[in-house]
């Protein structure tokens, strides 16, 4: 849920996926490629980790970025323990910490072998919103690790999507709020499409607060352009 203090607007991002999908990497290597002011959203603090010596999340990772535009928006950032075990502590990093959760990042391991891991968080992360997903809560997919070998691609997960209802058709006035599917990789050496998939999560949960109060906005006269171009 959005917060204001001290005339300041607080979002909250989730990184929400399967353990060793990747979303620390790429909580981290969007932090190296903002660091240095010239990107239209910067960090405003260190990164928060808490993990366990082996380097998996045992609890949470958090950043805290500034939109270089709009002064006063923050986007406070966090991923999630992806241990099947953890679901209580991602419900309390999800629904707790801060605030309620504004906009959900779905981090997908592509490799084949973990198809049906991804799906089973996929239902997980439906029931936690109580299926808002799109409609009152933006979401985007990275299909992560797209450097390995036997990969899954962008239709494989898409029929995913249709099939779990979280698709519409170009008739639906909610279809120009489709979750992209950006195919990534979270190496810094190597990255693909982190800075712009964070920022297409962060350009719609504006729009959704600014133009629908919460809600996915819709312009009933042209809604497969209009809004998308703000």
């Amino acid at each position: 849920m959005v917060q204001y203090k001290d005339g300041n607007i607080f979002l909250k991002i989730v990184y929400y996926g399967m353990a060793g999908s990747g979303k620390t990497t790429i909580l981290e290597t969007l932090y190296k490629l903002t660091k240095d002011g010239k990107k239209e959203i910067i960090p405003v603090s260190d990164l928060q980790k808490i993990d366990r010596t082996s380097g998996a999340t045992l609890y949470f990772d958090r950043g805290i970025f500034q939109s270089t535009k709009k002064r006063k928006v923050y986007y406070r950032v966090y991923t999630v323990a992806g241990q099947k075990g953890f679901s209580s502590l991602r419900i309390k990093v999800f629904d707790k910490l801060d605030a309620e959760t504004d906009a959900v990042i779905f981090v997908v391991d592509s490799q084949t072998k973990f198809f049906e891991d991804n799906i089973e968080f996929l239902l997980e992360l439906k029931n936690i919103t109580n299926n808002k997903l799109i409609k009152e809560i933006p979401f985007i997919v990275m299909l992560n690790k797209q450097d390995l070998k036997e990969i899954i691609n962008d239709k494989d997960f898409i029929q995913i999507l249709k099939q779990e209802k979280l698709w519409y058709e170009p008739r639906h006035d909610l279809y120009i709020w489709n979750p992209l599917v950006y195919k990534t990789c979270a190496l810094f050496e190597q990255e693909k499409d982190i800075y712009r998939s964070f920022y297409e999560i962060a350009r719609r949960t504006g729009l959704y607060h600014i133009y629908g109060d919460g809600e996915a906005p819709v312009d009933k006269k042209d809604s497969d352009t209009s809004i998308l171009t703000l």
